[in-house]
């Protein structure tokens, strides 16, 4: 009987085979595909196209661009088959090197230049209608911003999804490096052997230099030798993105996408402060809600890092941008969910809100501070200003038995590790309230060293004790004042230290809940190690640790939590 059930099971397996490899022919059979096509560009290096068309539309039609850094192969055409089944003319082009010769490849460098002349060349083909707009996320979504540094006249939309901002959120956040900055071109650009992901484990036992990560792998990376060398968010970084001048000038409609847990919300929504500060009657629409990265581009991921999203929120990106697309391209209705120009899912309320703006999603704020006074273990966090005082913290940077701020992707937790860290608490919420937009912090510290790179997480501690992650900053405290120019920390002094780069979140805070932050500073393998010692942080090691860290945490030190409701809090609404 099971010897009868296996070939059953085979024959099974072997008719869905042929199913698939019909289906496959079939779809081919529907699409005029070229693949390695040359484009020229005025550098005189060919970009590397594939162009999907659907056979039977012989009229010329609108355009949609989809420039990548990746090759993944015969898979990528399915961004080009996605566009002709909505009766476009698809295009994916690969950044300057990839699939020619990667000598030639400079991430981030040349999208500017290159994206003009890749449009140009569609614009003036018979295919084309004279027609061309952009999609997609993550790199893709910075080469978009890229190409509106000099707008093609044939470019009407661009839908920047995930988009990262380099030098801003990658590869490094708030002037904090992260070890991608290794791992990514290693890995998903040159294809090399891949990095053996015990490395940050090395590296952080033997204390090594940020510097010598390459060569500990053993793979020699220029990509990062240069990244590392611009730890500020300088003109290296600034100049591929657009200037204040160049905001101002993109008046073409724009729709951009992206989560409260994606990795490059903060460049995503920097972009779209940019260019709404910069050109007063901007065409740009902001769509965000409970995604990560992929969720953020692509689909919606129903159970969200342990968390069930609510039923509105499983809203397609990927579906969203076409129909945004025909929107514009092809004169179609506006979706529907874009009744403004922000618009955004309110977690726990099963509801998307519609604002004018960033600002409008709060109409009031939560001032918390930090107090030395402790209740069941934890410190507490006030509403109302302590008195001066101060809490201590001390990290031994030499000790490698034990790790501070190490970060996991979670976002609801039965119990919270502090991870070597302090935790704050407020008291019980006596009533719901809804938390929408980005907190800030205003942290007073004095530290017998020259710098240090700051945790601070906020999470709701909910009635039956569980907790829910809703953002964190990290960021650097010599970059703290200004992101471009590094101004060390004078040991011994009180040191004013602000944060406001932080990722947006909405979300229903419960009766009964409690908020709490965590405060830390970073000791941990993912992310380079700031010793305090003044030097440039890729250079120092574990013999530049000297000391341990001693930190006093001023109880003036306080965070501001963005609120909306319709009625005006009570002075205290804790019990």
């Amino acid at each position: 009987m099971m010897k009868s059930n296996y070939y059953i099971l085979i024959l099974i397996l072997f008719s869905s085979t042929l199913t698939f490899a019909q289906k496959k022919i079939a779809l081919d059979s529907v699409y005029t595909i070229q693949d390695s096509v040359m484009i020229p560009t005025k550098s005189g290096i060919n970009i590397c196209a594939v162009i999907v068309r659907k056979k039977g539309n012989s009229q010329p039609l609108p355009s949609i661009l989809f420039y990548t850094t990746y090759y993944q192969g015969k898979g990528d055409t399915l961004f080009g088959k996605k566009s002709a089944d909505h009766d476009y003319v698809g295009i994916i082009a690969y950044a300057r090197g990839i699939r020619t010769d990667l000598r030639y490849y400079a991430p981030f460098e040349n999208e500017g230049n290159d994206i003009y002349d890749i449009i140009e060349w569609i614009s003036k083909q018979s295919w084309c209608n004279g027609s061309v707009g952009m999609y997609g996320g993550s790199y893709t979504g910075f080469a978009q911003w890229a190409a509106t540094k000099k707008l093609h006249p044939a470019l009407k939309t661009i839908v920047p999804q995930v988009a990262v901002m380099p030098g801003f959120d990658f590869p490094m956040e708030n002037n904090v490096q992260m070890n991608a900055t290794l791992y990514w071109p290693n890995d998903n650009i040159y294809k090399n052997q891949q990095i053996k992901r015990s490395l940050p484990f090395e590296w952080f036992k033997q204390g090594l230099s940020f510097r010598s990560l390459d060569s500990l792998s053993g793979i020699e990376s220029p990509i990062f030798k240069k990244w590392i060398n611009h730890p500020a968010y300088d003109f290296y970084w600034q100049s591929v993105v657009p200037t204040p001048e160049e905001y101002g000038k993109i008046n073409i409609p724009i729709l951009t996408t992206t989560g409260y847990y994606d990795g490059s919300q903060i460049g995503a929504i920097q972009y779209f402060k940019q260019h709404t500060f910069y050109n007063k009657n901007a065409d740009h629409y902001l769509v965000i809600g409970p995604y990560d990265h992929w969720g953020g581009q692509r689909y919606p991921s129903k159970n969200l890092m342990g968390y069930k999203i609510d039923s509105v929120a499983n809203v397609s990106m990927s579906e969203l941008a076409y129909d945004w697309l025909d929107y514009i391209l092809k004169g179609k209705q506006k979706p529907e969910i874009l009744q403004d120009k922000v618009n955004y899912e309110v977690m726990g309320a099963n509801e998307w809100r519609h604002v004018i703006n960033l600002d409008a999603m709060s109409n009031d704020s939560i001032t918390m501070y930090l107090s030395s006074e402790k209740s069941a273990g934890n410190y507490k966090l006030n509403t109302l200003e302590p008195g001066m005082d101060y809490v201590s913290q001390k990290i031994d940077f030499t000790d490698r038995t034990t790790e501070n701020n190490f970060y996991t992707p979670d976002i609801i937790f039965d119990s919270l590790d502090a991870g070597n860290g302090l935790i704050f608490k407020s008291g019980i919420f006596n009533q719901e309230f809804e938390i929408s937009g980005s907190f800030t912090g205003h942290l007073f510290a004095t530290i017998n060293k020259k710098d240090m790179d700051i945790s601070c997480a906020l999470y709701e501690q909910k009635a039956d004790g569980t907790y829910f992650f809703l953002t964190r900053y990290i960021g650097r405290a010599s970059y703290a004042k200004d992101n471009y120019e590094r101004q060390l920390l004078t040991p011994g002094r009180k040191e004013s230290i602000l944060f406001y780069n932080t990722r947006i979140v909405s979300k229903i805070i419960e009766r009964g809940s409690r908020l709490v932050i965590l405060l830390n500073v970073n000791k941990h393998p993912f992310e380079i190690i700031n010793y305090g010692s003044g030097k440039e942080v890729a250079d120092e090691t574990i013999h530049d640790a000297g000391a341990p860290l001693e930190i006093k945490w001023h109880t003036d030190s306080y965070i501001q939590i963005p609120i909306f409701r319709d009625w005006r809090p009570k002075k205290n609404f804790e019990r």
